[in-house]
């Protein structure tokens, strides 16, 4: 059976920290990532050691967990290796056996991060603020059906194939392109049996992970459902998670959702609860909000419950793991937006694919009293404020679906 683990907000919800502690408390037999690439960020902390994944699964930590990479995820081979000889100098046992890449998964490249900056560039004040490590055009050429994957290393063509491809970027962006494609040829010649050893077929992984009841747990701003164009580039949705890794969707037994206590948000694209002043100030000091992948300060705000009414009626959770209620402990009064208020002066309560019209409305929040008294630590639900405690019922009784989850899953406050 699968337990899958969703992003509910804007990302950087703390899915990593959530991934490793069910890998400890439930013993899962793989962990598998099923879409994006190396811009993600997942930071995990163990004992005096701090781990920062990107490209792998978190699930590496875990000595006795499989690991797979699946075909929807975009591969960008420097990031694999690089993040490899991190985990092996920190002495992470058994990784290069534990850790297994689609056959399937089309390759970021060099180029792809050349092409992003330029995009990103040409945008001016428009800017996506995309991590610049080519993931949008990955996948742009992927749907284009220009892709390469890493099935593609290792055939004669491969080398015209990426010239072809440099050929297009080139005639589009002429000389800004700065980029050498014999340079990334001859690093495919080089790697390819290195990276040999790694690859699988993941539909065969999958069916017969399924068929042997292994337990699996999935890792993964959705394409289709985010605030499009502020968007990553691949479907991080429950959905994504069934197409990206051939799993059957019988098998699916948790669908949890990472909810941050509060909003927040790295680079462009709307934020209607984000705090400018003195509050977002606070929450990003006391939250240690700097981003994983780009070490960027994340935008913050009060938690927005619209945005996780949205992601809930994408994905169906099943259970929500709250995260970072102790951020919140010396705030003394705490607001949530329960509803947008429109131009016209109407409420609503869905999230507006117009992000013009978007801009126009305003958040209608509820005001909580703070509970002014640590929740560090904290696991059980009689121990908590009462404050606290009517905080998190709102959660429950506006999106319907409760904090504490399923019974394989413990009670998490982090």
């Amino acid at each position: 059976m699968a337990s899958i683990i969703l992003g509910s907000q804007w990302g950087d919800e703390g899915k990593g920290k959530l991934t490793d502690n069910l890998l400890a408390t439930n013993s899962f037999d793989i962990c598998a990532r099923a879409a994006g690439g190396h811009n993600a960020g997942h930071s995990i902390h163990t004992g005096t050691q701090k781990f920062s994944f990107h490209l792998l699964p978190s699930g590496l930590v875990s000595a006795k967990t499989d690991n797979l990479i699946g075909s929807g995820v975009v591969f960008n081979v420097d990031a694999f290796f690089g993040e490899l000889a991190d985990l092996d100098a920190k002495g992470v046992p058994d990784i290069h056996k534990r850790i297994h890449v689609s056959s399937r998964c089309h390759l970021n490249l060099t180029l792809h991060a050349a092409i992003d900056g330029l995009s990103e560039q040409a945008l001016g004040k428009s800017q996506i603020g995309t991590t610049k490590r080519g993931i949008g055009p990955s996948y742009s050429t992927k749907a284009a059906r220009d892709g390469l994957r890493i099935d593609d290393i290792y055939y004669d063509d491969f080398a015209d194939k990426l010239r072809t491809m440099e050929e297009g970027y080139r005639a589009r962006y002429g000389d800004l392109l700065k980029y050498d494609v014999e340079e990334e040829i001859q690093k495919f010649v080089n790697i390819r049996e290195k990276l040999r050893p790694y690859v699988v077929d993941a539909v065969e992984y999958m069916k017969v992970a399924q068929e042997q009841k292994r337990s699996i747990l999935i890792e993964v701003l959705d394409l289709d459902y985010g605030s499009y164009p502020f968007v990553t580039s691949s479907n991080c949705s429950v959905g994504g998670c069934i197409q990206g890794l051939a799993i059957s969707p019988f098998n699916i037994k948790d669908i949890i959702g990472v909810v941050k206590a509060y909003t927040t948000r790295v680079g462009g694209g709307p934020f209607p609860t984000e705090e400018h002043g003195e509050i977002g100030t606070k929450l990003q000091d006391i939250g240690g909000e700097i981003g994983v992948s780009t070490g960027r300060r994340r935008r913050c705000g009060w938690l927005d419950l619209v945005v996780l009414k949205h992601s809930a009626a994408v994905n169906y959770y099943t259970t929500l793991n709250l995260t970072k209620l102790d951020v919140l402990d010396t705030f003394p009064t705490i607001r949530v937006a329960v509803a947008y208020i429109t131009p016209d002066g109407k409420k609503i309560t869905s999230f507006p694919a117009d992000l013009n019209f978007l801009a126009k409305c305003t958040p209608e929040y509820i005001d909580f009293e703070g509970w002014q008294s640590s929740t560090q630590g904290l696991r059980k639900w009689s121990d908590l404020p009462s404050q606290a405690q009517k905080y998190i019922e709102l959660i429950e009784l506006e999106l319907g679906i409760k904090v504490h989850p399923q019974p394989s899953i413990h009670f998490h406050i982090y």
